[in-house]
């Protein structure tokens, strides 16, 4: 069995990013570093407030099976053949 140097997809954090990515840079004008900051800490309060919630959890799941699928991972692990 090979074991990678580095996978992401394994990394519990990384579901995190994506909906991160998404809420608060993507397609996104911010003025300057100060209101980019302030949406970053408008979604994180609000991540925070929520973490439980059915969208906050689904959007977590996309992201995991959108890495995976980058990957050619299956759930169990495995590689897709």
């Amino acid at each position: 069995m090979i074991h990678p140097d580095y996978a992401s997809w394994a990394n519990p954090i990384g579901a995190h990013f994506g909906p991160l990515r998404q809420f608060t840079v993507a397609n996104s004008n911010h003025r300057n570093h100060t209101a980019q900051t302030r949406a970053l800490h408008a979604y994180l309060h609000w991540r925070n407030k929520s973490a439980r919630h059915p969208d906050v959890l689904a959007a977590q799941w996309r992201e995991r099976a959108r890495i995976r699928g980058e990957k050619g991972i299956r759930w169990s692990g495995r590689p897709c053949q």
